[in-house]
């Protein structure tokens, strides 16, 4: 049996090799034909069942034994591996297949690029993030791992080569199946553009961008930290991609956790073509948290129709085959409270002293903190001496004259700078109107979905103007303060979930 056997396997490898057309193939024998070794292949097949067929399988049952245990052991072969040279061409021919035009809608699932940040040693600084990509792709699909290490590849290749093996292997630890593609850049925000227009090949490419939110932005020993981070929203919004933001990725469940019940909220503010009730869907799939509840929650002005947009909302979701509870809240336009002034005024203040004042990093770090706890202490003041009345809901906010000049009087000791005049600024009413709605927002967010396991939120598209980038990030951080999880989601335009199986 071993004897046919061996002769069967001789057959079989020659006209793999003559198939492929593999380069190191090169018979003498000058009429040779690969249907000469497919029917050689045959004959012993056939001898082997004619003598005996259980001892043919028991002998076919070792050979495949012995083969594994080879491919385990990572023997070294001379010969090659004929399956593999199978595998490359078969993978050859699936890409060819589909480059032809974009998947179908009904074939759409998010194609994740996680772009990593590494520190020093070159380790992942939230190895989190692998775990969430793991949980919200099961396996399925395409996950490409992306980081950039900045310096010329001369100089880095060294440390690009442990940056890869230390990325790799926290991928095997973490189970999160995968492509892992390093770049070396002369700066961040160069390569992380490089990686997401790039990465991938041919039809499989990516769709969707996972990051983490810079947490440290305000006082972050980078300065241009923030900077990157909405110069990638920009990228990706031109390149149609969709943007999966995880803010507080630290307290993310890791993979061995389970959660026993609690909630997964959506809050559905402005229609992204259904990414945001697929992401729970997906993640539900997980046995981290596959007891979780889903929870939709959209917002409706006074004058809507609160009850129709629910009943619509189920409708919507009965069709998509979703389960989920759905809830419609009110927000009540009142007048721009005190505190949003005054928020909005500190964000400004900040703003135009760094980009007047040209200080080192620590005196500009010193010099933010000063501003926060000055405007800080003077609220909690102005808290504290209207404790005794209580105060409405509705708070009508006038920046009075006397209030102007008694800022500005104020500021004289502290401000020996030469920027008395910045701290009696009247702020942009663009942006208190932004700050109220994200601070409004923010509370109604907070009062549903403060125990969820993980809140989902539309993310707005950052400014056109660049001078803009500092005020879009504090209005972001409004918007999520006070959650433990938070994923932020853009929409691309392209992505879609359909009704149809």
């Amino acid at each position: 049996m071993f004897f046919l056997m061996c002769y069967m396997f001789v057959n079989l490898a020659c006209a793999v090799q003559t198939l492929l057309r593999t380069p190191n193939w090169r018979p003498r024998f000058k009429f040779y034909h690969w249907t000469l070794s497919f029917l050689g292949m045959s004959l012993c097949l056939a001898l082997m069942f004619i003598c005996s067929w259980y001892y043919a399988l028991f002998a076919m049952l070792i050979a495949g034994c012995i083969y594994k245990y080879i491919e385990y052991r990572g023997a070294e072969k001379e010969w090659g591996d004929g399956i593999r040279g199978l595998s490359l061409n078969a993978a050859r021919y699936a890409l060819l297949r589909v480059e032809h035009g974009p998947p179908h809608t009904k074939n759409w699932r998010p194609q994740v690029l996680v772009m990593l940040n590494l520190d020093a040693e070159q380790c992942v600084k939230h190895p989190r993030l692998l775990s969430f990509t793991s949980q919200l792709k099961a396996g399925k699909g395409l996950t490409i791992v992306g980081s950039v290490l900045e310096g010329t590849y001369l100089d880095k290749h060294v440390e690009a080569q442990r940056a890869e093996e230390n990325i790799r292997s926290l991928m095997c630890a973490e189970k999160t199946k995968g492509f892992c593609q390093l770049v070396v850049s002369s700066n961040l925000r160069d390569g992380a553009s490089h990686l997401i227009q790039s990465a991938g090949l041919g039809g499989m490419k990516h769709n969707t961008v996972l990051m983490a939110w810079p947490e440290s932005w305000k006082q972050a020993d980078n300065p241009f930290s923030w900077k990157n981070f909405v110069d990638t929203v920009r990228d990706t919004t031109a390149a149609h991609q969709a943007l999966l933001v995880a803010k507080n990725i630290d307290l993310f469940p890791q993979n061995q956790e389970r959660f026993s019940d609690g909630n997964i909220d959506v809050w559905w503010i402005v229609h992204d073509g259904g990414m945001l009730m697929l992401l729970p869907f997906l993640l539900r799939q997980h046995k981290v948290w596959r007891k979780c509840r889903m929870r939709i929650f959209t917002v409706a002005q006074v004058d809507d129709n609160s009850i129709q947009m629910k009943k619509d909302l189920q409708m919507f979701l009965y069709h998509l085959r979703i389960s989920a509870e759905v809830e419609v809240v009110e927000m009540v336009e009142n007048d721009i409270s005190a505190f949003t002034y005054e928020k909005t005024l500190m964000m400004e203040q900040r703003s135009q002293m760094l980009k007047q004042m040209q200080l080192s990093k620590n005196e500009r770090e010193r010099e933010a903190q000063l501003i926060h706890d000055r405007n800080t202490a003077s609220h909690t003041t102005a808290a504290a001496r209207t404790q005794a009345p209580p105060t409405p809901d509705k708070v009508q906010m006038t920046w009075t004259k006397e209030k102007l000049i008694a800022e500005k009087h104020r500021n004289k000791d502290t401000s020996a700078s030469g920027f008395k005049d910045l701290f009696s600024l009247k702020p942009d009413q663009s942006n208190v109107r932004r700050m109220h709605t994200a601070v409004k927002l923010n509370g109604v967010v907070l009062n549903k979905s403060q125990d969820a396991h993980l809140v989902l939120l539309n993310m707005p598209g950052p400014p056109k103007n660049r001078q803009g980038d500092e005020n879009y990030m504090e209005f972001l951080e409004v918007l999520t303060e006070g959650l433990n999880r938070v994923l932020l989601v853009r929409g691309g335009g392209r992505e879609v979930i359909t009704i149809y199986s």
